[in-house]
């Protein structure tokens, strides 16, 4: 790992506030993700199961957690299982955790290694009526093939298949959509180093450099500042490509007079920040670009001023769209008579604003959480994220922050990173 050492309190108040939520005579059991086979030899670069990696902070490959509050040997009751350290291995792939540094981690004070704990666990689910496993239950998963956690439930199917078999994400949906401080304060790192990142690229940017240049200027700034790098491909659109909303070639030259539209943010401590900022190639707006960008900072300033505590993000989603439509009608793009005679099944504003406005942000970034038609908990950390993509004027804009919901009034964790249109074009003056 990058990162600088966390404390452990952020996993161990994980792991409490999912026991609290298990059913009497239970036992919870979790899984590492899969090493991934790329070409030949080669592995993709190991990502740990987010769920693990929630409730126990460990990044480690053929790692599991087993949570059995009642189990009749306090000892046990809650259980980290590692690979037990190889010499050969560890030549080749580096040295791997033992058992003092992995309680430092975690917080769990037994460790037992993995080739023992067949003869462990059977005793213990004698003992359990119910049985947690974890799926990912994320909605916009789309797997092709059995991951661990998929075989794995249908290995303890088969051998215990007279138990009660309970789904851990129905438990984990409501938990990790709720960031406690410690998470937040994490969280925050990943921010400021993007804000880093951000103030950088400003300053590199002018007519002539390409897209990929400045993923590498991003990029370096992550990694001198611990990050583990990229939370997710960074978007660098400069302009009719800003209209893609996953574009990730980033292989174009970046023009005069053009907008750049740049989504990126830093992984840091197994949590993600995700900024979008849509800045002039040359470093100032012309009046059509200030016009337009104006008007999508008026509707990131209404989604701020709009989310809160026990609204539903559906019908948050809704507001945005009535407001979207208003500002269109005000910079020209759409008539009120298309507002008044519109689908109301597809409203005229998705012409120009065609995503989602916001989703859940933490250890994924796209991140677990209960149904948007659920009122929103207090502690969930949203993006806000409007965009207007014009395709006439071969222009895209989108501005981005991420916000933690408090019924005290709304954080924005980037309120330090240039926003306007004046904020900007400061922050790009060589």
């Amino acid at each position: 790992m990058k990162h600088l050492p966390l404390d452990p309190q952020l996993f161990i108040k994980n792991r409490q506030r999912f026991v609290a939520k298990m059913l009497p005579q239970a036992i919870a059991i979790f899984n590492a993700n899969d090493e991934l086979p790329t070409n030949g030899d080669a592995l993709y670069a190991f990502k740990q199961n987010s769920d693990l990696y929630w409730l126990t902070g460990i990044q480690q490959e053929d790692t599991m957690l087993v949570l059995f509050p009642d189990n009749p040997d306090p000892k046990y009751r809650e259980v980290l299982v590692l690979m037990r350290p190889n010499e050969l291995k560890e030549k080749w792939d580096g040295r791997r955790l033992r058992k003092a540094e992995a309680t430092a981690i975690s917080g769990i004070q037994t460790i037992v290694w993995l080739d023992s704990l067949e003869g462990l666990l059977q005793p213990w689910i004698h003992e359990a009526v119910h049985i947690y496993l974890n799926s990912n239950e994320n909605n916009r998963r789309h797997n092709r093939v059995a991951v661990r956690d998929d075989r794995y439930t249908q290995e303890l199917k088969a051998k215990y298949p007279l138990h009660q078999f309970q789904r851990a994400a129905v438990i984990l949906k409501t938990l990790r959509a709720v960031k406690t401080p410690e998470e937040i304060a994490v969280m925050q790192v990943a921010m400021d180093i993007t804000e880093k990142a951000f103030r950088r690229v400003a300053q590199f940017i002018r007519p002539g450099v390409w897209e990929h240049e400045i993923q590498a200027e991003i990029l370096h700034e992550f990694l001198r500042n611990r990050s583990a790098g990229e939370a997710y491909g960074s978007i660098i659109a400069s302009g009719d490509r800003a209209r893609t909303l996953h574009y990730v070639s980033n292989n174009a030259q970046c023009l005069d007079g053009e907008l750049i539209l740049m989504d990126f943010g830093a992984e840091y401590g197994g949590y993600n920040a995700d900024l979008t900022r849509t800045v002039p190639v040359n470093g100032k707006f012309s009046k059509r670009q200030r016009e337009v960008y104006d008007a999508c900072l008026h509707l990131h300033n209404f989604c701020k001023a709009t989310l809160r505590p026990g609204i539903k993000v559906s019908d948050y989603h809704e507001l945005v769209g009535v407001e979207a439509g208003k500002q269109f009608v005000k910079i020209g793009l759409l008539q009120q008579s298309d507002i008044d005679h519109q689908d109301p099944e597809n409203p005229a504003y998705r012409k120009y604003l065609y995503h989602g406005i916001s989703h859940h942000l933490g250890v994924d970034v796209h991140d677990l959480a209960p149904s948007f038609l659920q009122p929103l908990e207090e502690g969930a950390v949203l993006t806000v994220e409007p965009g207007i993509y014009i395709e006439e004027e071969q222009m895209g804009i989108r501005i981005e922050n991420n916000i933690w919901i408090k019924a005290s009034g709304n954080v924005d964790l980037m309120k330090s990173i240039p926003l306007t249109a004046d904020e900007v074009e400061a922050a790009m003056k060589h």
